[in-house]
């Protein structure tokens, strides 16, 4: 009868299981391999060799690459965590009908409606050399010629960033302030604790599943984007994701499989260091 029920429990996790084989376990062997092969301009040539890595990682071009990909995703990082967390803040705790909270949460998800690359697009016209803010400030004679920096730049790699991914850092941080007993923030103002005590000593401490949750999905997704880098810099930022796209329509499979390979290792180095200071199972 033991033997039975071990049996129903591997039926059960077998289909899940099924998944994570077909559809990540080998995918990533499949890159793994395909790093190691030799290529020419017209063909990959199945093989061992290390020159691919070597090539990758003993490259100026490289580090340089891989440091503005970080300096990126920092930024992005810092920017969407306060955005988010004060918008989360705000709908949790000031917020009191939860027909409101979710007419709000709606108005947020509205720009996923459409594709990101069309949300791209709608800043060109708005940050241009003759666009809406380049107009509007010089109207109001705050400047007397148009901002370079707005359009083209790092800065409007990093305000779409912001744009787009603002919302993945907004709902986890959300979820683990709904999940704080209230009775705990009575307790801090009967003892005496101001708003900011209150704040800092109670709900950023029991947010901070949150936070990692929100801070995982902005570190992948902003290190793994090569969209948003290729648009809004107009080809003058790089980033680890470009890099790779750049090697595949020269049909350098193998070379592009290497940086994936880097790109996957310094990802989880980033994610474990979270885990490391947070314990995000309280949050699933």
């Amino acid at each position: 009868m033991k033997r039975f029920s071990v049996w129903i429990t591997y039926l059960q996790v077998a289909p899940l299981a099924l998944v994570f084989l077909l559809f990540l376990v080998v995918p990533i062997l499949t890159i793994v391999i395909v790093s190691f092969f030799d290529y020419t301009t017209t063909q990959i040539i199945p093989a061992f060799i290390l020159q691919n890595y070597e090539e990758l990682l003993f490259s100026e071009t490289t580090w340089k690459t891989y440091l503005q990909t970080l300096e990126f995703t920092a930024i992005a990082w810092a920017l969407t965590l306060v955005i988010g967390f004060t918008v989360a803040y705000f709908v949790a705790f000031h917020v009191r009908s939860p027909t409101m909270q979710t007419v709000l949460f709606l108005l947020c998800t509205i720009p996923f409606w459409t594709s990101n690359v069309i949300r791209m697009i709608s800043w060109i016209p708005f940050l241009g050399r003759n666009g809406l803010a380049n107009s509007t400030l010089m109207s109001m004679g705050l400047i007397n010629q148009p901002l370079e920096f707005l359009l083209y730049s790092n800065f409007s790699v990093v305000l779409v960033y912001v744009h787009l991914y603002t919302l993945f850092m907004v709902v986890p941080i959300f979820n683990s302030m709904m999940r704080i007993d209230r009775s705990l923030l009575e307790a801090a103002r009967d003892a005496g604790a101001t708003g900011w005590q209150t704040l800092i000593n109670v709900i950023l401490p029991l947010c901070k599943p949150g936070i990692a949750i929100g801070s995982i999905f902005i570190v992948t997704i902003v290190m793994g984007d090569f969209v948003t880098v290729r648009m809004m810099s107009g080809g003058l930022s790089a980033s680890v994701g470009l890099m790779m796209a750049n090697a595949m329509s020269l049909l350098q499979y193998p070379a592009a499989a290497a940086n994936a390979v880097v790109l996957l290792l310094v990802v989880l180095l980033v994610v474990a260091a979270m885990l490391r200071l947070v314990d995000i199972r309280k949050e699933l």
